[in-house]
């Protein structure tokens, strides 16, 4: 895996938490635990890199919904100093999109520290016992979602994790915007 600053090793286990969605329920890691595993996602509304792979975001989290992985996305910005990311815009974000996911908003930005988030996005994927098995990129266009040709990193790790239960041995950090701390 490529060396970050920060960041837990393979089989970190999170803290709870319980935040808000654009939907007005309240979610928790336990909450939303699919059978086969979770994939927990820092994004925010005004990331170009976040625009650039929304589309492909969503059709990757039915992939993996498919197959008993579920999805939470998380906006952990300063949304005072950055208004695009308030929970009014997020709620018009998630719906122009059409998340099937939750999508909630971590006032506190407890949630980006204790994961160690470092920009939007960022991707986190947990197996069936809630151990982080992957930490990277969505896949590797970057902003550049217009190749059909694109690997898809985020996908092929949490399938190959949820069927073998191994972590794969290239992970890739993302790139984007930091996140945008108080």
């Amino acid at each position: 895996m490529k060396d970050r600053i920060q960041n837990h090793p393979l089989g970190w286990v999170p803290s709870e938490f319980l935040l808000k969605g654009t939907d007005g329920e309240f979610y928790s890691l336990q909450k939303i635990l699919g059978a086969k595993g979770l994939v927990v996602m820092f994004i925010c509304n005004h990331c170009p890199y976040v625009k650039a792979i929304t589309k492909q975001l969503v059709e990757d989290v039915e992939t993996l919904k498919e197959n008993d992985i579920s999805s939470i996305a998380i906006m952990s910005n300063d949304f005072e100093t950055y208004p695009d990311d308030n929970y009014e815009n997020m709620k018009k974000f998630s719906e122009i999109n059409n998340f099937s996911f939750p999508y909630v908003i971590d006032e506190t930005q407890l949630v980006a520290k204790n994961f160690m988030a470092l920009c939007t996005p960022d991707f986190f994927g947990f197996d069936s016992e809630l151990k982080l098995q992957y930490r990277g990129r969505l896949n590797d266009s970057g902003k550049n979602q217009t190749t059909n040709n694109t690997k898809r990193e985020l996908v092929d790790a949490m399938l190959s994790i949820s069927n073998t239960g191994i972590s794969p041995e290239s992970q890739y950090a993302s790139i984007g915007c930091s996140i945008k701390w108080r």
